[in-house]
């Protein structure tokens, strides 16, 4: 049976698997699931059509599954839902969806959230993120896998933030951030290549070099977004081995709507 602290508030409708663990005064609703394995800490409040995975460690204070923060909700039956292996620290905030869109806001798996985060309503949160505290990320946005936000960026509604990309603190993201990418400041310029971090997870000399040269296509050689597109086809002819990133930074900098950060 799952541990309950005696002075949390647990709906019977809830849903809890038999190793949950609930701190004190923790609130959770009649429309919650929580997966095996997971830690509810001390005056958390989830709420809302939430769905939380496995072994997640949410921890005292946080809000979850509250209403969106968007004036045209109405009540509708929207959701969130948030995978396995995360760790949200203290006071972060996460909101369901709404049906101007998908009507669910979706964390991922093996995420690092730390304290005083926001994630608004139809966020999308892919794998093996890390936002650090006070980044605040406003609806609609996606966030690819291994994506790092320093402390205190602010992401605008529907901004795309591409894999293994990164904000340094305090930056203001206005425009898309394409994957590899660092970016920094207020508004976000582009500051190379993520190579610590490509290195960090196996990435080899040939596609790290690969990805620096579509780095110089896109920012540093004059090119139209068109021609940038096409000297990283041909780039990606050179090197097979790096074929598959450069395909998906070419993707995502071709079918941006917003524009990315130049």
């Amino acid at each position: 049976m799952a541990r309950i602290h005696p002075t949390a508030i647990v709906d019977p409708k809830a849903e809890l698997a038999a190793d949950v663990d609930v701190g004190p005064f923790a609130v959770i609703g009649p429309n919650v699931q929580i997966g095996a394995g997971t830690s509810i800490g001390a005056h958390a409040v989830i709420e809302g059509r939430t769905r939380i995975g496995r072994d997640n460690r949410i921890f005292p204070f946080c809000a979850i599954g509250g209403i969106p923060q968007d004036k045209k909700y109405a009540g509708e039956a929207t959701g969130l839902e948030i995978g396995d292996g995360n760790t949200i620290r203290e006071y972060c905030t996460l909101n369901t969806g709404t049906v101007q869109d998908a009507g669910v806001t979706r964390v991922g798996s093996d995420n690092w959230i730390m304290a005083y985060v926001h994630v608004a309503h139809d966020c999308l949160i892919g794998d093996h993120t890390i936002f650090a505290n006070g980044v605040q990320l406003a609806g609609h946005v996606h966030v690819g896998d291994w994506a790092i936000l320093g402390g205190l960026t602010g992401v605008h509604q529907f901004v795309r933030i591409g894999a293994h990309a990164m904000t340094g603190a305090g930056t203001t993201l206005l425009q898309d951030l394409p994957p590899f990418v660092i970016c920094n400041g207020n508004p976000a310029a582009p500051h190379g290549i993520n190579v610590e971090g490509l290195k960090r997870r196996g990435f080899g000399a040939e596609a790290i070099g690969a990805l620096r040269r579509a780095y110089k296509a896109i920012y540093k050689e004059g090119r139209t977004v068109a021609e940038a597109c096409a000297a990283i086809d041909a780039l990606a002819g050179a090197a097979p081995g790096a074929a598959a990133h450069l395909h998906a930074l070419r993707a995502f900098v071709q079918d941006s709507s917003r524009g990315i950060v130049r």
